[in-house]
């Protein structure tokens, strides 16, 4: 399975970018996504587009600023998800690199599209703080 990365730098300080992802039920840097609910280790939302999705959280880690997450449930079949987000201070800001792990592949430019759009939103919002 070959994952999609993507790997962005953005001239903003880490600490702010990590508070605003590790906000598990922050919505306004993800893309058609207007509410999120949280239960636990799971939290649940509808994506215009792939309809209901459940996520399980499984690592959110303030230390090494990693968000690692796998959809559980969703309207469309798929075999594995996993995600995972990183951050990493660098001297002009931040850099964050998201790995996707997703079967069937078939659905690869669609989870890289919506990555790259909410990597887009993620620069708006740091932009307006």
């Amino acid at each position: 399975m070959k994952p999609i990365i993507v790997s962005e730098t953005y001239p903003y300080k880490l600490d702010l970018a990590w508070e605003i992802i590790s906000d598990l039920k922050r919505t306004d840097w993800v893309p058609g996504v207007e509410n999120i609910t949280l239960n636990g280790d799971v939290r649940s939302f509808t994506m215009e587009g792939m309809g209901k999705i459940k996520e399980k959280i499984l690592l959110c880690d303030e230390r090494k600023k990693i968000l690692q997450y796998s959809a559980i449930q969703t309207s469309i079949p798929i075999k594995h998800h996993l995600s995972t987000i990183e951050l990493a201070e660098i001297k002009e800001g931040f850099l964050l690199k998201w790995t996707v792990e997703i079967e069937p592949s078939s659905y690869i430019p669609a989870i890289e599209q919506s990555v790259l759009m909410s990597l887009k939103e993620l620069h708006k919002v740091l932009k307006a703080i």
